[in-house]
Formats: C-alpha cells, structure tokens, sequence
C-alpha cells in the first residue's frame, strides 16, 4: 500500500469520485453533487482557502484507490483559540490498514506545518461538515450533515484518536403549538425587550445578507472550536444555499430595528439529492426542479442571540417563532443540529418540543 498526494486535476477527480464507489448499494447515504465537491476542495472556488491551505491524500493498494483524507490548518482558528492545530476531513477507508497509513501521512505533514493538535473529522470547519456520526445509521442524513460507515469509530481510535466532543441531532415532529411555558416566555420577552419577529425578504437578500453577518459571528463566537466566517464565506454560502431557501423560515429577532437573533430552517434538500444520485444531466436537474417545492421536511441549522442579548429568553422565542412558521409552511418532522453535547440550555428546550435525540457525532483530537 502507497499514499500519495493529490497533485493533477485528474487526482482531485479520483479523490471526490472515490466515496461514490465505497458506498454504492448503501441506501443511507446520500450522493453530492461532484461538481460542488471539487470546487469546496479548489484554492480560488472556495474562500475558505483564503486563510487555509490543505494536503489531500489517496490510499492506493495494488493499483486501487482504497482510501482518502485531507489534512488542513487554518490560520483563523489558530488566531482565535491560540494554538496550532491541524484538521482532518473527507475521510473514508477500507480498512485499518489504510486508516493508519492515511493518518500517518496526514500527521506527518501536520507536524510539518507546525501543528500541535490534530482534530476531526472537520471539512473544513465546525461551520460545514463536521464530526464523525457513531449513534443513528438507521436515518438519512439531512442536508449539510455527515455520513459514514459505522466501523470507522473504532479505525480512528486504532490510530490513536480520543473522543474531544460529541455533537446531538434531534428530530421531532412540527407542532401547531409551542409548549404554555414557552409561550408565556415568548409573549413576556416581545413586551419586556420590545422585540419583532420577522422573516427574510427576498428583495433585499443582499441588506438582509448584512444583517446575518452582524448576528452570527456574534451570536457563535464563544461555542466550542468555532471560526468565525470571513464577508467572503458567507457570501460563498449564501450563493449556495439561496435556492433552497424558504423566505418566512429566515428568522430574525430585532429591538428596535437592529436584528439580535437569527434563526434559519432549511427544508431537506437531501430528499431530492437523493433521487438524482449525484447527477444532474440529463435528466437529473429536473427531477431535483420538481422535487424541491415538495419536500416538507426541514433542518433546524441555525440559531443565535448576540452577546448582550443573550440570557434575555430570546433564543426561546426564536424557538417558538421558528416552530410557528415551519408549521404554517406545512412541515411534518424536523431534525434540529447539530448542538453541543453540554449546551444544555438549548438541548432541555429542544427536548421539552417532543423531540427525540437520533444522531451523535464525535470529533477526535489526538496531539502531534
């Protein structure tokens, strides 16, 4: 067995295509789209690169790839957290054998770059995919969430990995009403702190832009291993996801004209990647096209209050607010996630909606 790095365009081909061929057959997992793999993976597509850089490797065993990873470092999370750490991600293998010798290579360029930590899985931030899913391979991934196959926990481990934090999903069913305590907090905390709750405005995408920006580096700024967005990152974002989006499930909390929440919910745009299996053309796009307006299903994939709000009960009001639009959108269950093992504050009011936690995802950290 070889590692060898990915140097050619056609490398960078072999390495995205590869996780097409390691899960064939498997009904859970769900195909990206190949094209927006290699642009998240190219210096000049993707902004993230602006403060990053990345090594990517392929595992080769007699003339077939049997394995892949890609090791990072990041300028901006060493900035905010103070140290050197490197990261890992778009990880899948065959077997321990090649889980170990893609490691090494990944360590040792780590070390190169002068790392101290090692952490993962990360592709490429705790902002996009992250963690390695352990508990709930009896659901399909929503969208922008990881999958993969169950023995690879124990591979990883093997490699000298040790758990550094576990990541909850949550699903439930949309409810017509919120609990009579959230209620009750909801209509104090409109009145005490004179807040509106309203939803995005597709005319003004570009202000409304803007407006997310002032609340979610903010609102996110003191949660475990997050780096902050850069105005590029989340333009890149926004471009991405503004066909999916859903104008009245983008909440903001605003006092007095200035937003100081931000809630979004997404509907599972995996339903319709499903069904065209990382293929667009030919007839893909429409198959996507016509399926996109029926999903009624979502992801809870984002909620914050700024600093000095916080504390305040408007997170359990954007809660409410968000649970009232997606009910009047017509949805039927939601996945909430990711959210921090020991972020009680906001898991106790996401179980006390009914839901039922389904989903643990673990990011490993291992010192260099």
């Amino acid at each position: 067995m070889e590692v060898v790095p990915v140097q050619a365009a056609g490398d960078l081909d072999r390495f995205v295509r590869y996780v097409y061929e390691r899960y064939r057959g498997d009904p859970m997992w769900v195909p990206p789209l190949p094209s927006d793999e290699k642009a998240r993976l190219t210096p000049g597509k993707n902004p993230y690169f602006e403060h990053a850089q990345a090594a990517l490797y392929l595992a080769i065993d007699a003339g077939r790839i049997v394995g892949r990873i890609a090791a990072t470092t990041d300028r901006n999370h060493d900035a905010i957290h103070g140290e050197r750490q490197a990261a890992f991600g778009f990880f899948e293998a065959e077997s321990p054998a090649a889980t170990q010798a893609l490691f090494k290579a990944a360590e040792a360029w780590g070390r190169a770059q002068g790392a101290e930590v090692m952490r993962g899985p990360l592709s490429f931030t705790t902002n996009d995919e992250c963690g390695l899913l352990i508990e709930g391979f009896d659901h399909r991934p929503v969208l922008l969430m990881p999958y993969n196959a169950r023995e690879y926990s124990g591979w990883i481990e093997g490699a000298g990995f040790r758990k550094a934090k576990d990541l909850y999903s949550f699903r439930g069913p949309v409810r017509e009403r919120s609990p009579e305590k959230f209620e009750r907090i909801a209509s104090m905390v409109k009145r005490r702190e004179r807040v509106v709750m309203r939803g995005l405005e597709m005319r003004r995408f570009d202000d409304e832009l803007q407006r997310v920006k002032r609340v979610y580096n903010a609102a996110w700024e003191r949660n475990w291993g997050f780096v902050p967005m850069t105005d590029a990152e989340i333009d890149h974002m926004a471009k991405q996801l503004k066909p999916a989006i859903v104008p009245e499930l983008v909440r903001f909390a605003e006092v007095d004209g200035q937003p100081v929440g931000f809630g979004m919910v997404l509907p599972d745009v995996n339903e319709a990647l499903a069904k065209v299996g990382g293929r667009l053309f030919p007839f893909g796009i429409f198959r996507l096209l016509w399926t996109l307006p029926r999903i009624k299903n979502g992801r809870y994939m984002a909620l914050g209050v700024v600093r000095e709000y916080q504390k305040k009960g408007i997170g359990a009001l954007l809660v409410q607010d968000m649970v009232q639009a997606t009910h009047r959108r017509g949805y039927r269950e939601c996945e909430v996630g990711w959210t921090l093992e020991d972020n009680d504050a906001i898991n106790d009011i996401v179980l006390s909606y009914g839901c039922v936690r389904t989903a643990v995802y673990r990011i490993y950290e291992k010192r260099l």
